[in-house]
């Protein structure tokens, strides 16, 4: 269902995929957006054991986009260096793929606010990050992607640097 990577030399390895997912404070969420038209959009995420977790209000186009079509993917861009003398970036970056539901169990909803909390906070004490996450508790919608399908690559130059073959 998903294509093969065209430069296989490029590929991340899937272990080298979740390591640029865990190191990532922010990807693009591309969804199925009103009359057909794609929706893309920025987003701070955490993610744990093939699951990568978001936070957004109530009501919007996300979580309407999500309720007509949970198909999705999710980008984040590990390395961007634009290379001007050489007309080249030295890039690497990641694309999940997968469908998203919104988490309606206390639990779960919890474990994934405190996940958000704790990698964007980290230096803050746990007590603090719990009244936080008790503040916009009724407020605030947590959305799961499950990892359908998960695709890395990078700029040769990076696999030269890496020693890897080309």
């Amino acid at each position: 269902m998903f294509r093969e990577m065209r430069r296989k030399n490029q590929q991340l390895s899937q272990q080298e995929n979740r390591a640029v997912l865990q190191r990532g404070t922010s990807g693009v969420l591309a969804l199925l957006g009103d009359g057909g038209y794609p929706y893309a959009v920025p987003l701070s995420y955490a993610c744990e054991e093939g699951k990568i977790y978001f936070h957004w209000a109530l009501s919007g186009h996300k979580l309407d986009a999500v309720l007509k079509e949970n198909r999705a993917s999710f980008c984040v861009i590990d390395k961007d260096e634009v290379v001007p003398e050489k007309f080249t970036t030295y890039f690497r970056s990641v694309i999940a793929f997968g469908r998203i539901h919104i988490l309606e169990q206390e639990a779960e909803k919890r474990r994934a606010l405190e996940m958000l909390a704790e990698k964007y906070s980290p230096e803050v004490p746990e007590a603090e990050r719990e009244k936080e996450i008790s503040r916009f508790w009724d407020s605030v919608c947590i959305a799961q992607l499950s990892i359908e399908h998960l695709s890395g690559k990078q700029g040769r130059e990076l696999c030269a640097q890496s020693g890897e073959k080309q």
